[in-house]
């Protein structure tokens, strides 16, 4: 997901830990010759998906409204369901790829072209006219404001994180910012201790050394696993 990058928030940071977890087991099969191709997969919200705004609205124009909108400048990347299986089906044979070609670099991430932006309030405003209905005149538009570690517009690449283009249309790599493989495995017991015990302080400053570039609540100081462009 692109709440990955930067992530702001709890959800975000442990994403973005999935990755950095996936990315150390790829690299660790491919220095070996042997295991388990990890193949991660980065996109934006998936139209009618759980959780998706599209089916909120759809509620809420069902209800007569309002549709309720966070902030006036919020975008995020979609794409349909069909675009995305179709996509990580794509990423998952580059992964498996005989060939220099197509094979991906271990580690790397697959990032899809999400094209670009849409403005949740023009999102709403179309829903609205599709129903067959005048935005602010028949249905009101309420700006309800940004949530707890929400972000305005969420970001597909980080800055540590080089594209490289690939053969398929819609694929780009993120060059991998990848841990040891050891040091992620000993965290992440580290992190499934502290979850059990309920001590969220220390488990939020072990996910900020996971995930240094989590700008959210971090718990107590703790020095961070690597640089953001080393992990």
């Amino acid at each position: 997901t692109d709440k990955a990058v930067n992530p702001s928030s709890v959800m975000g940071a442990t994403k973005r830990l999935a990755e950095i977890f996936c990315q150390a087991f790829d690299i660790e099969a491919a220095t070996k010759g042997r295991g388990t191709r990890f193949i991660t997969v980065r996109f934006g919200n998936v139209l009618a998906s759980t959780g998706s705004v599209v089916p909120l609205f759809q509620r809420q124009l069902e209800n007569g409204g309002p549709l309720t909108v966070t902030h006036p400048d919020m975008s995020r990347y979609f794409m349909t369901i069909p675009e995305a299986v179709e996509l990580v089906l794509q990423a998952a044979a580059h992964g498996v790829g005989e060939t220099a070609g197509d094979a991906i670099e271990p580690g790397a991430i697959c990032v899809l072209d999400m094209g670009e932006p849409v403005k949740i309030m023009d999102l709403s405003k179309q829903m609205i006219r599709l129903a067959g209905y005048e935005p602010e005149k028949d249905i009101k538009i309420e700006v309800i404001g940004l949530r707890a570690g929400e972000k305005l517009f969420e970001e597909i690449f980080h800055g540590g994180e080089p594209l490289v283009a690939t053969e398929s249309a819609g694929i780009l790599l993120a060059a991998p910012r990848a841990a040891d493989i050891n040091a992620v495995t000993e965290a992440m017991v580290r992190l499934r201790k502290l979850c059990a015990s309920r001590n969220a302080d220390d488990a939020l400053a072990e996910l900020r050394y996971l995930v240094p570039e989590y700008t959210g609540t971090s718990g107590n100081s703790k020095p961070s696993i690597g640089s953001t462009t080393a992990i």
